[in-house]
C-alpha cells in the first residue's frame, strides 16, 4: 500500500509539472498568460515577446511580491482594528459629551434667568425707588415672563440641536463600524491566504498567482478612515449676561501663598514664572506642590466674577480652592478644587476641567477666562470672554467655608518659561 501511494504522489507530481500540449516537463513559466510552459512551447510565436522566467525564479519573484503586499495587509489590519476601537471610544465620549451639554445647557440658562430676575429688580429699585406703583411691578412681571419665555425658547431649540447632531454621530460611527468589519474580515482572509501560499511549493504557489496579486492590491486600495463626525462644540451657548459685569470682583494675589517659583507685580494684579526659585520665606499657607497661588479674597456666600487674560501663558490652571476640609492651615494636593487647565498634546493645545478629569473642547482662540461663582447655588462656570461662550460649568455643589481664587502656571523644566497671567480689573457697565 505504501509503494502504491508512492507512486500516486509521484504521478501527481510529474503531471503537475508537465506541459499540457507536449507532456514535457514544465521548467518555465510564462508571467503574461500565468501558464507554465517547456522548452518546445518557448519557442511559439507566441511566446516569443513575453515575460518568460524559470519556475524558481518566477515563483521566488511571486513569493517576494506576496510578503511585501503581506507586510502592508498587517499593517492595514491594525489600522482598521484601531478604527474599530477608536469609534467604540468615540461613542462613549459622544454619549458622556451629551450628558455634559444638556447638563451645562440647562444649568446656563437657569442662572441667566436667575441673573435676568436681579437685573429686573435692580432696574425696578433704581426707577422707582422706595415709591411702590402697582402699574410698575406689573409691567416688571410681565417683562420677566416673556425673558423666561425666551429663555425656555432657546433652551429647547439648543437641546433639539444637540440631539441632532448626537443621533447624526452616532448613525455615522455605526455606519462605518460596519463597513470598517466588513473590511477587517476580508483583510484578515486574504492575509491567511497569502501566509498559506507564501509557503506553498513553487507550482503550487504560481497557481492563480496574478489574480491573487490583483485582489490584495484592489483591497489595499480600499479606504479605511474614521467616521467623520459634528463637532458637539457648535451646541455650545453663545453670549453672557450683562449681570456678570456687575458682579465683577476686583481680585488680587496673595504673596503668602505663591510658590517659590512664581514672581507677583506690585500691584498683585498679575502673576509670572522665575527661571529660578525665589528666596521667600516659609509659611504654611505657601503652595509647594505646584506653581500655584491663591487671591487674597474669600467669599462665603453670594454671586462673584472675574476675569483672566490667559493669551502670555501655554499651560494653567484656573479656577477656586475650598480648604474647609483641611485639618492644617497648609496647602496640600489634596484640597478641594475646580479647574479649568490648559495643557500642551504634541504640538496642539487641551483644554480640560477637573473634578473629575475631563476634557472640554475650546474652537475658537481664546485670550480671556470668566470665571463665574455662585455659592449658594453651587455653581461653577467658565466663560471664553474672547468669543463670549460657555466652557463648562459644575453645578449642584456643596461649599462648605471659604472659597478663593486659585491661579497656577507650569513649573519650568530647564527651559526658560515667560508664562503669565493677569487679573483684569472690573469695568461696570456705564
Amino acid at each position: 500500500m505504501s509503494k502504491r501511494l508512492s507512486l500516486q504522489l509521484e504521478h501527481n507530481v510529474t503531471e503537475d509539472a508537465c506541459c499540457e500540449t507536449h507532456r514535457k516537463t514544465a521548467q518555465l513559466f510564462c508571467d503574461d498568460d500565468q501558464i507554465t510552459l517547456c522548452s518546445k512551447c518557448h519557442q511559439f510565436q507566441e511566446h516569443k515577446c513575453h515575460m518568460v522566467y524559470g519556475i524558481q525564479e518566477a515563483a521566488e519573484k511571486y513569493r517576494k511580491l506576496f510578503q511585501e503586499i503581506l507586510n502592508t495587509l498587517k499593517v492595514k489590519l491594525e489600522v482598521a482594528k484601531s478604527i474599530l476601537a477608536d469609534g467604540q471610544e468615540r461613542m462613549m465620549m459622544i454619549q458622556e459629551e451629551e450628558q455634559n451639554f444638556k447638563e451645562m445647557i440647562e444649568s446656563e440658562y437657569r442662572l441667566r434667568f436667575r441673573l435676568l430676575t436681579e437685573e429686573n429688580e435692580l432696574n425696578f429699585l433704581r426707577l422707582n425707588g422706595c415709591r411702590f406703583d402697582m402699574n410698575l411691578r406689573e409691567a416688571s412681571r410681565n417683562q420677566l415672563i416673556r425673558f423666561d419665555t425666551e429663555l425656555e425658547e432657546k433652551s429647547q431649540e439648543m437641546l433639539q440641536r444637540l440631539d441632532c447632531a448626537v443621533r447624526e454621530n452616532v448613525n455615522k460611527l455605526k455606519e462605518n463600524e460596519v463597513r470598517v468589519s466588513e473590511q477587517l474580515c476580508h483583510l484578515q482572509r486574504i492575509t491567511m491566504e497569502l501566509e498559506k501560499k507564501c509557503r506553498e511549493p513553487a507550482l503550487a504557489l504560481l497557481q492563480n498567482a496574478r489574480h491573487n496579486l490583483e485582489r490584495s492590491e484592489s483591497l489595499l486600495l480600499q479606504c479605511l478612515e474614521p467616521a467623520p463626525t459634528t463637532d458637539l462644540s457648535s451646541c455650545q451657548i453663545k453670549g453672557m449676561s450683562r449681570m456678570l459685569a456687575v458682579l465683577q470682583r476686583n481680585i488680587t494675589l496673595d504673596p503668602e501663598t505663591a510658590h517659590p517659583y512664581l514672581l507677583l507685580s506690585k500691584n498683585l494684579s498679575s502673576v509670572r514664572i522665575a527661571n529660578t526659585q525665589q528666596n521667600v520665606p516659609g509659611n504654611p499657607n505657601r503652595s509647594d506642590f505646584s506653581a500655584t497661588v491663591l487671591g487674597v479674597e474669600s467669599f462665603t456666600s453670594g454671586k462673584h466674577y472675574w476675569e483672566i487674560e490667559v493669551e502670555k501663558a501655554t499651560k494653567w490652571q484656573l479656577g477656586i480652592y475650598n480648604s474647609a476640609d483641611r485639618k492644617s492651615n497648609q496647602m496640600e494636593a489634596s484640597g478641594n478644587k475646580l479647574l479649568l487647565m490648559r495643557s500642551m498634546m504634541g504640538t496642539d493645545y487641551t483644554f480640560w476641567v477637573f473634578p473629575p478629569l475631563k476634557k472640554v473642547c475650546v474652537r475658537k482662540q481664546m485670550h480671556k477666562v470668566g470665571v463665574f461663582l455662585d455659592y449658594e447655588y453651587g455653581l461653577i462656570s467658565f466663560y471664553n470672554v474672547t468669543d463670549k461662550s460657555v466652557i463648562y460649568n459644575f453645578s449642584n455643589l456643596t461649599f462648605q467655608g471659604a472659597v478663593r481664587p486659585i491661579f497656577s502656571l507650569c513649573i519650568p523644566n530647564g527651559d526658560l518659561n515667560s508664562d503669565s497671567l493677569a487679573i483684569c480689573p472690573p469695568h461696570f457697565p456705564s
